[in-house]
């Protein structure tokens, strides 16, 4: 079974990489949207945004941002090869973690099946 870390290399870091998703594809759930963009790279990595317009309170904005790093976690190895902006709406922070979760859920199934991910392991036109 593969680890569902978070790794550094997992994560949007620089300025730079944030601002390469923009004119990017977008999708939107209840209480969040997402930016994205497909990369070069062997897997998915994620970037989070959580102004202070969605809760002056920091406790609250950070308890978002932990839901969107589990929810992405446990969906990094089923999504493709893409850059993602998680982007919260002010409505999230009145929601229950559960159901964030789901919410979270639905926009990385609709991702998953927006950019499916090649086989991985397998030859192109190997036995054709």
């Amino acid at each position: 079974m593969e680890a569902q870390g978070f790794p550094r290399a997992a994560r949007l870091l620089k300025a730079a990489e944030f601002a390469a998703l923009r004119g990017g594809q977008r999708l939107a759930c209840r209480h969040f949207h997402a930016e994205f963009r497909s990369n070069a790279l062997a897997s998915c990595r994620l970037g989070l945004a959580v102004s202070k317009r969605v809760s002056k309170r920091a406790v609250q904005r950070n308890r978002l941002k932990r839901l969107a790093r589990e929810s992405f976690r446990r969906w990094r190895t089923r999504l493709p090869c893409v850059d993602v902006l998680i982007i919260a709406r002010p409505s999230a922070v009145a929601i229950e973690g559960a159901e964030l979760l789901r919410d979270l859920d639905s926009l990385w199934q609709r991702l998953a099946a927006l950019m499916p991910a090649p086989a991985a392991g397998t030859m192109r036109g190997a036995n054709s």
